[in-house]
């Protein structure tokens, strides 16, 4: 549980990224200071419910990227007339973001609904 619970926040290195868009022209690494939030899973306690969505979330996540990958390769390879090593790039692309989107909102969705379940609670 710990290891799994160190993994999940050390992606929040992955913020440092935005630091290439602030000290050069490209904006979009700004985006990666979202991942921020992820450290906070070093000091979240551990629990079967923590465990449980955080790996639906990933399954879902890992899914929906996959898919989102390959339907974007093929519509920029067959009808955007890409080259194959620019529409795959483009669906690894398209297919990460989707997985992160993904993986950040359903974690949300779960912690809101264990927050709001747990605080409608009547003894």
């Amino acid at each position: 549980m710990k290891l799994r619970r160190n993994l999940c926040g050390f992606t929040g290195l992955l913020s440092l990224l935005g630091f290439i868009g602030v000290f050069t022209e490209n904006r979009e690494f700004l985006a990666f200071f979202a991942f921020i939030v992820e450290f906070q899973y070093l000091f979240i306690k551990s629990d079967e419910m923590l465990e449980e969505y955080m790996n639906q979330s990933a399954s879902t996540a890992f899914y929906c990227g996959m898919i989102t990958t390959a339907i974007i390769t093929l519509v920029c390879f067959f009808i955007g007339g890409r080259e194959g090593n620019a529409a795959l790039l483009t669906g690894f692309a398209s297919g990460w973001g989707v997985s992160v989107a993904v993986h950040g909102f359903s974690i949300g969705y779960f912690r809101f609904r264990e927050s709001w379940v747990a605080g409608n609670d009547k003894e």
